[in-house]
């Protein structure tokens, strides 16, 4: 059924006209209208109305074929050589891979580290540009290995290299590409035992499927995951309590998403736990998908209260406790993607609020912080959309230099 169907079958079923549908789920009667007329909307939008319909929001969700596609979607020259490294020819006897440089794995390691610095310093051209040469090296270092304990590490080491493509992918949304980097990253890890790395690369593919919108998928691996892998809190290392706070994370923002909210407030005390048991932020990527502690699981909280569109709890939270100037400072900062996304939380709820200064001055503060990572983030063009749409006066130059940085047409 599609979308269209499923939303007018379960207001009837409610007994509701669309105008009441409209007043439970505070969307105009415009918007209601447009679903039940087969209108394209945002996710946030039937999330609104899943909540309204007590459904979860997948299952509002259409399930008919697509539409044909017009028009080309592909990168281009732009990922062309990341694909060709990462997606090879397979013939009948062998994958067509091109001629690489023999390296030793602490080299191709080097390169691995590097690159996560680089991803981390919101450099993402750098990133695209390394990665065919760590998957080629990687690939060959597999290839010529030995037998035993020299082709397990070879193995761990092209793990990691896939671990990295898929995070910069997912990132730019390039999303066939990153499922099949962290599935190999993960079959990698699992092959020679490496449970750590491989419940690692489940924290990655929890944000690909989130990044899908397939909530129920993404809750679910994460659920079963966390739960074979459960440390013991008195004898765990840091990088345990964090793979396994990660995983809790994804759990409760698929729950979130999904309309499940006890299911969410559960998975988030199960990821506070694991924060206090860090005490600070801890990042090692070696160990675990990114930066993880007490701070990085206050944001989160928030991003729930975001999401379910309550912008004055976002506004009362988002300064204060252990995102506060003086939690920072004690526990230490969040990684830059994780810190950038709570302060896009922080402009919505202003935008929600109508207070469309201070939401600009949010994004541009994390324009200044994080530029190539806040072109790829959909809710800061709908803020910025909304700043223009609400703007009487005319466009200061922040404001046009914004909407030019997020491709807003004007």
């Amino acid at each position: 059924m599609s979308l269209q169907e499923n939303v007018r079958t379960l207001r009837r079923r409610a007994g509701w006209t669309q105008e009441q549908l409209a007043e439970e789920s505070d969307l105009s009667i415009g918007t209601v209208r447009k679903v039940e007329q087969g209108g394209t909307v945002s996710v946030e939008t039937i999330h609104q109305l899943a909540r309204a319909l007590s459904t979860t929001t997948s299952s509002l969700f259409a399930s008919e074929a697509p539409a044909p596609v017009r028009e080309a979607e592909g990168d281009g020259p732009k990922l062309t050589e990341l694909r060709r490294a990462l997606m090879p020819p397979v013939g009948l006897s062998s994958v067509l891979t091109e001629p690489t440089d023999v390296r030793d794995l602490a080299s191709i390691q080097r390169d691995i580290d590097d690159s996560h610095s680089l991803y981390q310093a919101d450099r993402y051209d750098s990133v695209a540009r390394a990665l065919p040469g760590i998957l080629r090296a990687a690939e060959t270092a597999v290839a010529l290995s030995d037998q035993g304990e020299p082709r397990q590490r070879a193995i761990i080491t092209r793990a990691g290299a896939f671990l990295l493509a898929g995070k910069y992918l997912t990132q730019v949304r390039r999303y066939d590409m990153a499922y099949h980097a962290l599935s190999r990253a993960i079959l990698d890890a699992r092959e020679v035992g490496q449970v750590q790395l491989a419940a690692t690369g489940i924290v990655g593919m929890g944000w690909l499927l989130l990044r899908q919108d397939r909530f129920d998928e993404a809750e679910q691996l994460a659920a079963t995951t966390a739960q074979e892998v459960e440390p013991r809190m008195s004898s765990a290392t840091p990088g345990q309590l964090a793979v396994w706070g990660e995983l809790h994370q994804r759990v409760a923002s698929a729950a979130i998403r999904n309309n499940r909210p006890d299911i969410a407030r559960e998975a988030r005390r199960m990821a506070a736990q694991a924060a206090s048991g860090l005490d600070v932020e801890h990042v090692d990527f070696r160990e675990h998908w990114s930066t993880f502690g007490p701070v990085t699981a206050e944001t989160k909280r928030i991003e729930d209260l975001s999401l379910i569109g309550d912008a004055r709890g976002v506004l009362n939270r988002a300064d204060e406790g252990p995102v506060g100037a003086k939690g920072l400072k004690k526990l230490g900062r969040p990684s830059a993607n994780n810190w950038a996304r709570h302060r896009l939380d922080v402009a919505r709820a202003h935008t929600l609020l109508g207070s469309h200064q201070d939401a600009m001055d949010e994004l541009t503060g994390v324009k200044s912080e994080a530029s190539e990572w806040l072109k790829h983030q959909s809710m800061a063009r709908h803020v910025m959309k909304d700043i223009l749409s609400k703007r009487k006066r005319t466009l200061t130059q922040d404001m046009r230099e914004m909407a030019v940085h997020l491709g807003i047409a004007g």
